[in-house]
């Protein structure tokens, strides 16, 4: 282990400015759906909750995450930001069980977070924020789109999983019609579509658009996303897709944006 993850006793941090404890099934959530595009990232610590907003280093795919305080067992922050590294907090969460309790603690003097898993305790250092890149701005993503879905996490997966045997891209589209959803896949040899009926949507906005996504990023976006959740997608014509959902019981959401590929004509 480096020095900043050795075992120690479970010392007490005087007067933290942050504290909070969760179970580590929804921390491991949180870190998984920011890790999806980035390693290391800026943690707002706000009163209410906490707030997360990233860029992948292409700036094709970014992710906003809030988690409110009621998803804490308990929650306890002055304000402030920190910066951490996803990668070494994903290896300290990984020694919970899933409905173990997790405190997290941030010594102000050393600037390092404390993280207890039962006996365990990790104290790891942070980031300076000021050397990551700096969050997208909000008003970049104020698109008008054409129209929105609601559907079912299994059908994200079905039309991923299809789509990956054939290209490394995938059209994404609404349509007027029985099927107002589609999303079609061209390879050099086989072409892969599925269409969704009203019945099959769990919401609809109707309207027409279509736009071409890379799979590699639609894949990992893909990949936290808990199994029983119900992902918007918001569409428009060669326009990104914006992609949300609720992550601890409703305590927090996320939202992921994927900047289209340009077809060639």
């Amino acid at each position: 282990m480096s020095e900043s993850e050795t075992r120690s006793t479970a010392t007490e941090v005087s007067n933290p400015s942050f504290r909070a404890r969760l179970k580590a099934e929804t921390a491991r959530k949180v870190i998984e759906t920011v890790y999806a595009l980035v390693e290391e990232c800026r943690i707002h610590l706000g009163e209410d909750g906490i707030h997360i907003m990233a860029a992948d280093p292409a700036l094709v795919a970014s992710v906003t995450l809030d988690v409110d305080s009621a998803a804490f067992n308990t929650y306890s922050a002055n304000g402030g930001l920190i910066g951490v590294n996803l990668e070494r907090l994903s290896d300290v969460l990984g020694v919970a069980e899933r409905d173990q309790l997790v405190t997290f603690t941030l010594d102000d003097e050393t600037r390092k977070l404390h993280v207890a898993v039962g006996e365990l305790e990790y104290r790891m250092a942070l980031i300076d924020p000021d050397s990551i890149r700096s969050p997208p701005d909000p008003s970049n993503f104020d698109f008008e789109y054409s129209g929105t879905v609601v559907v079912r996490t299994e059908e994200v997966d079905r039309f991923i999983r299809a789509s990956d045997m054939v290209a490394d891209h995938l059209a994404i589209g609404m349509t007027e019609g029985e099927k107002p959803f589609y999303v079609e896949a061209e390879g050099d040899t086989d072409d892969v579509s599925l269409a969704l009926s009203d019945d099959d949507l769990i919401e609809l906005t109707p309207g027409s658009a279509r736009s071409l996504f890379s799979l590699d990023y639609l894949s990992a976006i893909n990949r936290p996303i808990p199994r029983d959740s119900a992902v918007r997608l918001s569409l428009g014509n060669e326009l990104p897709i914006e992609l949300q959902y609720e992550i601890a019981s409703g305590h927090g959401s996320v939202e992921y944006v994927l900047s289209p590929r340009i077809a060639s004509s």
